[in-house]
């Protein structure tokens, strides 16, 4: 069962989505540790996200989930996002190949000028195997980089709800 919410809303590259700016998080966490960023990221994901089931996820809370992942990949925190994405995810790709591939796709394209977020589907997998199998939300933008101001360029954030009722992340990309 496919069920999508169109909308249109922008979304600044700039602001948080729980609130503050960027500018804020990325001048706290110069001086924290590796392992507090992954805390912090997570605290911030899962407080946006928070538990839900696939028929209760709501829309504003996954699209500030999305754009919290987008962010995270903006301020080039790749690899703490793999570290708190889904066992399926982990199984497709290793943590270095995810940021070699995440950095290989974004680095030409510069920072992100604009960002809206343009659809939500929310889908029923099945498939034998049960890391794969469930539910999952994937929310569309729209972006505009520095260094592709003649084109938008599509980033794609999927997320699946796990055995524990949380959303992780189960992959990003570029169209």
């Amino acid at each position: 069962m496919a069920r999508s919410i169109r909308r249109r809303a922008i979304a600044s590259p700039l602001r948080n989505p729980c609130g503050g700016t960027d500018e804020t998080i990325t001048s706290g966490m110069k001086k924290m540790t590796s392992t507090k960023k992954l805390l912090l990221g997570a605290a911030i994901f899962a407080g946006c996200m928070g538990l839900a089931s696939a028929q209760d996820a709501d829309p504003t809370n996954m699209v500030r989930g999305g754009l919290q992942v987008i962010q995270m990949v903006d301020q080039g925190q790749v690899g703490e996002l793999w570290d708190g994405a889904t066992p399926a995810a982990k199984k497709r790709v290793t943590r270095p190949e995810f940021i070699r591939q995440v950095g290989q796709s974004r680095s030409p394209l510069g920072a992100a000028q604009q960002r809206t977020w343009v659809a939500i589907n929310r889908q029923t997998v099945a498939n034998e195997d049960a890391d794969l199998a469930g539910q999952y939300v994937n929310i569309e933008y729209e972006t505009r980089f520095a260094n592709a101001t003649n084109r938008v360029v599509r980033e794609l954030t999927s997320f699946r709800l796990d055995r524990d009722g949380s959303w992780r992340l189960s992959g990003y990309v570029l169209r």
